[in-house]
C-alpha cells in the first residue's frame, strides 16, 4: 500500500520506482545563491526546506544535483524505519538519520544551497570558513569535520 502525503512523494514505496521519482524531483532542491557561473567546486550546506537558513551539514562538491542524489541515495529512504547500519562510519550517521527524518515528515527532502564556486584547491579551506560561518551563527551542524577541526583548535594540555 502506498501512502501519499502533501509533497506528492509517497512515504511507503518501491526502491526503484522511488529512485525515478527522485531523479525527478531533486534538481528542483538545488539553490545557487552564489551569483557567479558555475565553475570548479561548489560550497554547499543542507537545510530543512522548511528554513533554509539554518545549515545542517556543509560539504564540496563540483555537481551539485549529483550529490545530493548520493546523499538521499546513502540514507535509503525506502528502507523501514531502523538504525542506518549500512553506514559504515558510525559519525557519519547523524547526517543519514537527519535526511531519514525529514522525510519521514510529510515526505520532505533536504535543499541544497550553493553558496560559492571555488578552485579545486580552495575547496577545503573554503568549506572550513563555511562551517565557520554556520558555527558562529549557532546552525547545528551534522558534520564530522566539527571535531576535527575543534581538535586542531584546542591547545595540548601540558
Amino acid at each position: 500500500m502506498t501512502v501519499v502525503r502533501e509533497s506528492s512523494i509517497p512515504l511507503v514505496t518501491p526502491a526503484a520506482e522511488l529512485q525515478q521519482l527522485l531523479r525527478r524531483r531533486l534538481p528542483w532542491h538545488v539553490y545557487d545563491e552564489s551569483g557567479v557561473a558555475p565553475s570548479g567546486t561548489a560550497i554547499y550546506s543542507l537545510a530543512d526546506p522548511r528554513d533554509v537558513r539554518v545549515s545542517r551539514y556543509v560539504g564540496q562538491t563540483a555537481h551539485p544535483c549529483r550529490r545530493l542524489m548520493q546523499h538521499v541515495q546513502t540514507a535509503r529512504l525506502w528502507l523501514p524505519d531502523e538504525m542506518v547500519w549500512w553506514v559504515k562510519v558510525p559519525r557519519l550517521r547523524p547526517l543519514y538519520l537527519w535526511i531519514r527524518e525529514l522525510y519521514r515528515q510529510e515526505a520532505r527532502l533536504p535543499v541544497m544551497i550553493v553558496h560559492g564556486w571555488v578552485d579545486a584547491e580552495q575547496a577545503h579551506l573554503a568549506e572550513g570558513d563555511r562551517i565557520r560561518i554556520c558555527l558562529e551563527r549557532e546552525c547545528p551542524l551534522l558534520n564530522v569535520a566539527i571535531c576535527q577541526m575543534a581538535c586542531a583548535e584546542t591547545p595540548p594540555s601540558s
